[in-house]
């Protein structure tokens, strides 16, 4: 009966479902765990883009989820640990293996960038429940690790070894990512990737956009990424200095998606003095003297 309604098939379509968006999550994992193979053997140029295809996963699982209604918090924990490892440990290890090996103590440097990423996951998914609302509170981390990632590929770039080569690469990637780190656990508001659509003026724009950095993604991706990762990372750091966003957040917090409308709603203070049970003093006071202002004490009348 059960299979003439078609009940265990629409039950194994269901269940397929839902692991869809953790087969991307482990895809995820996959190219994390071989960008650190990679590093190992050498190859820092393959560990690199195993990085950028692992953020693109991670982008994708998320949407997926959402696309087939089959988020939860075990996706969530899962999202998160993989974040930790593709992210974290292992563009920590691309620089360890690029500029950190030769000195004893230099390696404490990817320490504290995996840390920065650790904290920040564990503090997104108490704040924002594993996803963000309308902005990322503190960079993210996928734009963190896969900006590192991505310096390798762009090292290898004709305009790097024309005009930037003889810079003190070592010294500059160790104070940005103690950088890096303070941003993955700071207040800075990050946005989001852009909705796309092609119903409102501003989801056609952002569909321009996105395309347009899908398509230099593919031509030029040495160049791309490196280049897009530093402005995004760049311009909320900056936008947050300009805009007092570090020092003060707003009322209505950004990160939440409240209500404009309850947000403005106005608001009164209520004098609950008269509501409270009244002393036998005050009482006899009172009806001792019938005139009395109630704005005054009542001690001058006692």
């Amino acid at each position: 009966m059960n299979q003439r309604d078609g009940r265990p098939r629409r039950q194994a379509l269901q269940r397929g479902v839902i692991i869809l968006p953790s087969a991307f999550t482990l895809g995820n994992l996959f190219f994390g765990v071989y960008a650190m193979v990679s590093a190992s053997r050498g190859d820092l140029m393959w560990a690199g883009w195993c990085i950028i295809f692992a953020g693109t996963l991670d982008m994708l699982d998320g949407s997926v989820a959402r696309f087939t209604r089959t988020g939860s918090a075990f996706g969530a924990e899962l999202d998160s640990l993989v974040d930790a490892i593709s992210f974290g440990v292992a563009p920590g290890f691309i620089m360890f293996e690029l500029y950190f090996g030769s000195t004893p103590w230099s390696w404490t440097i990817s320490f504290v960038y995996i840390t920065a990423v650790v904290v920040r996951l564990a503090r997104f998914n108490i704040e924002q429940g594993g996803e963000a609302k309308r902005y990322f509170h503190g960079l993210p981390s996928p734009a963190a690790g896969m900006l590192l990632a991505s310096y390798f590929p762009f090292s290898q770039t004709p305009l790097f070894a024309l005009y930037l080569e003889d810079q003190p690469w070592q010294q500059i990637l160790g104070v940005s990512m103690v950088l890096l780190g303070v941003l993955l656990v700071s207040h800075v508001p990050y946005a989001k990737m852009p909705k796309i659509g092609l119903r409102t003026r501003r989801g056609i724009f952002n569909t321009v956009v996105v395309m347009g950095g899908l398509f230099l993604a593919l031509t030029v991706p040495r160049y791309y990424f490196f280049s897009a990762l530093l402005l995004y990372v760049a311009w909320g750091l900056v936008k947050s200095v300009l805009m007092g966003l570090v020092d003060r957040l707003p009322s209505g917090d950004p990160l939440l998606d409240e209500d404009e409308d309850e947000l403005d709603a106005e608001t009164r203070d209520l004098d609950y003095g008269d509501l409270g049970p009244r002393s036998p003093r005050r009482t006899q006071i009172e009806d001792d003297h019938p005139d009395l202002d109630p704005d005054r004490g009542l001690e001058e009348h006692a």
